[in-house]
């Protein structure tokens, strides 16, 4: 789809996104307000049966059509591997694996405490339960009229491996969580997905809808790639976008930056807000002196033990992940703060059947990253100094969860369906190898 670009806006949102998605429909409830939408993938309209395959389909991700092609910079040792962004309308909400998992309580009441009230648990509940229909659950914690629909994986759609792993687990004597966005459980459970008949709910279907789409106050531009933001005497005025091969400026009172963790630090700088050696080495004139751009870069980093199967029970049409289990890492003063997660499918080429994995993901890293940028050209990848496993106790919790993970998959009937293929086992009986070969 492509609309005309309005010369003048009350408010322009950059990014179509999980935020700006939301954003712009909500804003546009006031019809006094002229709301201007852009993102730089492809907008494909308000019906879902428009999508292209890879972004309806929520059985795996979409990594490489509708994505920016963004790498991580490895440590010293390690092999480059893919950051995986959205680039279309819905943003990473319209590729990613449909897992709709708050944070936990002590996150939000965290960001409380730094001043920011209206982000406590308690003040974001009504937020949380306002995006959701709860198809299985209806209680004080679920939303059951918000425009995205959740559900669990039943025990009989779990496919093999999946099903082994809640059996595994409740051999072990693991608790039993059925609802992982109650902030009173923890344990083995199914996952809360945003995917209905293996379709993909994302913030771009569920929230631009054909009728938010109708109001004449909004405009939606897809393929819009924006330059900079304009000031005047360090006051905002507009956005430079291009858009149709061509260079415009769209003068607006208000702009909200929703283009995510790596491309909103990128358009600050190249509009002269961010630390002053950053925009002295980029030649960017300062508008204004904010340090804490392009840093302290958080995500929740992870390893797998890689499984090959003993007979054909995997298939890259199975879900990739149905289930998870919460636990507390030793000495955590933070309740759930790791994950185990089977991993259904890879593909390899020396099997006949795609291995399997268990996932590990720590929730609540110490370690982060910051962005480097080598000019100011808006396709220039930046450099993702994501430091992921680098913080030597963040690793500590990922050898845990791994060997917690290994225990898991050695009991029946996770062992009788697989042979363990990776790392060695040597290395993950040792705690000091296994940590060495998470920087490898």
């Amino acid at each position: 789809m492509s609309a005309a670009l309005p010369s003048t806006a009350d408010i322009v949102v950059i990014g179509a996104g999980s935020a700006g998605a939301v954003i712009a429909a909500r804003a546009t409830e006031n019809t006094a307000r002229e709301v201007l939408l852009l993102e730089a993938g492809p907008d494909y309209g308000p019906e879902p049966e428009a999508l292209p395959a890879d972004l309806a389909n929520g059985l795996e991700n979409s990594i490489h059509d509708h994505d920016w092609g963004y790498r991580h910079l490895p440590l010293k040792g390690q092999r480059t591997f893919p950051f995986p962004r959205g680039k279309v309308v819905g943003g990473s909400s319209a590729v990613n694996t449909c897992i709709a998992l708050r944070g936990q309580p002590y996150d939000y009441d965290e960001w409380a405490s730094f001043g920011l009230p209206e982000w406590s648990f308690e003040r974001c509940l009504p937020a949380f339960k306002r995006i959701e229909t709860d198809l299985d659950i209806d209680d004080e914690w679920h939303g059951q009229s918000g425009p995205i629909k959740v559900r669990r994986h039943t025990e009989a759609e779990l496919v093999p491996w999946q099903a082994a792993f809640m059996e595994c687990c409740a051999e072990l004597g693991f608790p039993r969580c059925d609802d992982h966005n109650s902030p009173l459980t923890t344990g083995y459970g199914p996952h809360v997905m945003n995917k209905i008949d293996g379709v993909r709910q994302n913030a771009a279907t569920c929230y631009l809808t054909r009728e938010v789409r109708a109001r004449p106050n909004l405009t939606v531009c897809g393929d819009a790639l924006v330059l900079r933001l304009q000031f005047e005497n360090k006051r905002l005025t507009g956005v430079e976008v291009q858009y149709h091969g061509e260079t415009h400026v769209v003068r607006c009172k208000q702009v909200l930056l929703c283009a995510g963790s790596l491309l909103t630090p990128a358009i600050l700088l190249r509009s002269g807000v961010g630390p002053e050696d950053q925009l002295a080495r980029l030649g960017v004139a300062e508008v204004s002196r904010v340090p804490g751009v392009n840093k302290r870069l958080l995500d929740h980093p992870g390893a797998a033990l890689v499984f090959a199967p003993r007979y054909d029970f995997s298939s890259i049409q199975h879900p990739l992940i149905q289930t998870t289990m919460r636990f507390t890492s030793k000495g955590s003063p933070c309740p759930n703060d790791m994950q185990l997660q089977p991993g259904s499918f890879i593909p390899f080429p020396a099997f006949s059947a795609p291995v399997v994995t268990m996932m590990t993901c720590i929730g609540k890293p110490r370690g982060s990253g910051r962005l480097i940028f080598s000019s100011t050209d808006p396709l220039e990848k930046p450099r993702i100094d994501s430091k992921l496993l680098e913080d030597g106790e963040d690793r500590k919790r990922a050898v845990e969860a791994l060997q917690l993970g290994w225990m898991v998959v050695s009991g029946s009937p996770m062992k009788d369906m697989s042979h363990y293929f990776w790392p060695s086992v040597r290395v993950l009986r040792d705690p000091q190898k296994l940590s060495d070969w998470l920087l490898i």
